[in-house]
């Protein structure tokens, strides 16, 4: 049986970019596995509201900021596809989010090493050859000296929506959902962040034609916009992972609290445009909206006879409880990332926190050899905000990819920041 250098299981932005810049390494066979197929395959398929973009720069594709002259760039994506032009003369350095998918999608389709419709089902290590075995199935078995886990982060239901009957649904599949929340009487969206704005912003839009209330509820003070200044953005460095790695376990915990801010809050633009379409609604009369801010969701039932939800609600600052009735449910409580349960088979061989989390090593590692499996994007309680930062990803597998060969292929930068964040020795 061939044995692989390295396997990578999930075909998020991470993984695809891993692929991409292993692709010219010829000391390098790796074999790339995605359960979806790939007529399903693509990049939050239920947010392409039209008209949104990303919130980072088009360098933070899959290659450029390791390789700037890889011909999986997203500047040859769109030459190669007629659209270089006008995205120059568009004055904008974020993408479109439907042009970013569709970049992956390009991406994927010009790797060998790219098998879609592979949903991996268990992996196990074998100590006689120290290579791990990736089982497809019951008959399909591949392995590999080295695994990538890049299954991504999975939409969460907070514990009041648990079991929730009806047709509530999460950001995730709001697009497919859209035209059905269109002909009810009354919509909230229960969350914040980017994905929140953007959903309310969208039936916002269209709540004259369509005639429903239209309600925000978000636990968050107010309305954070993302915290986009220079000096900030230095904490996606990796003069701070060095400085966030290094802190005591409770520390990171605390700061990966805090700092949700600094990549779950709305574009200010967005937040702009809302209040702007807000006062233009108004001029006609009272607009049908509701925006809940300091109220947190305690409880919710649903009732299949009226097709309603009830939510309990609680006002965190006043301490005071109350109640709001919606057919249309849309939970915009973000992602978190867990275990896949094909890891269930070599868990013993895994590093684990004080809090059952994974442990990620500095080298994005989480086995015991500490470069034998490695994460992507699941490590914001040990790296900080840059674990989902896109612009990051080239950075964590040029890193990967020297743990891999033993040298370093792709510069990985050590000093970049201008500013101090720990006292030095």
């Amino acid at each position: 049986m061939h044995t692989y250098d390295v396997i990578g299981i999930g075909l998020g932005p991470y993984n695809l970019g891993l692929a991409c810049l292993i692709e010219p390494i010829e000391e390098l066979d790796g074999l790339f596995l995605e359960a979806r197929s790939q007529t399903e395959f693509g990049w939050h398929q239920g947010m392409m509201v039209e008209g949104t973009h990303l919130q980072t720069p088009f360098m933070s594709d899959l290659v450029t900021l390791a390789d700037p002259t890889s011909r999986y760039s997203f500047l040859n994506y769109l030459k190669e596809t007629g659209r270089l032009y006008p995205f120059y003369i568009r004055e904008s350095f974020y993408p479109l989010r439907s042009e970013y998918s569709n970049y992956l999608r390009w991406a994927a389709g010009r790797l060998g090493s790219v098998r879609f419709g592979q949903a991996v089902s268990a992996v196990r290590y074998d100590p006689a050859d120290g290579c791990y075995t990736v089982h497809i199935g019951d008959s399909t078995v591949h392995r590999a000296r080295h695994l990538v886990v890049g299954t991504g982060t999975q939409p969460y239901v907070p514990p009041a929506c648990a079991g929730l009957g009806g047709d509530v649904l999460h950001t995730a599949r709001y697009l497919e959902h859209r035209d059905a929340l269109r002909a009810k009487r009354s919509i909230t969206v229960v969350g914040s962040g980017q994905s929140a704005a953007e959903i309310y912003r969208d039936l916002l839009g269209d709540i004259d034609s369509h005639g429903y209330q239209l309600h925000w509820v978000t636990r968050s003070p107010r309305f954070f916009p993302l915290e986009y200044t220079k000096l900030t953005l230095e904490i996606t460095s990796p003069d701070y992972i060095d400085y966030f790695h290094a802190l005591p376990e409770a520390a990171r915990y605390g700061l990966e609290s805090a700092q949700k801010g600094l990549y779950k809050g709305v574009n200010s633009d967005l937040i702009n445009e809302i209040y702007d379409l807000l006062y233009t609604k108004s001029a006609n009369g009272a607009v049908p909206t509701r925006l809940l801010t300091n109220t947190a969701l305690v409880t919710a039932a649903h009732d299949p006879h009226s097709g309603t939800y009830t939510l309990g609600l609680r006002h965190e600052e006043q301490g005071r409880t109350f109640e709001l009735t919606t057919e249309g449910l849309i939970l915009a409580t973000g992602y978190r990332f867990t275990p896949p349960a094909f890891l269930d088979g070599v868990r013993d061989r895994l590093r684990w926190d004080g809090r059952g989390r994974l442990d990620v090593a500095r080298n994005y590692s989480v086995d015991v050899t500490g470069r034998g499996v490695f994460l992507q994007n699941g490590g914001t309680h040990t790296h900080g905000i840059t674990s989902p930062d896109l612009g990051m990803g080239a950075y964590r597998n040029s890193y990967i990819i020297r743990e891999l060969l033993g040298r370093e292929h792709y510069p990985v930068e050590k000093h970049i920041a201008f500013q101090e964040f720990g006292v030095g020795a």
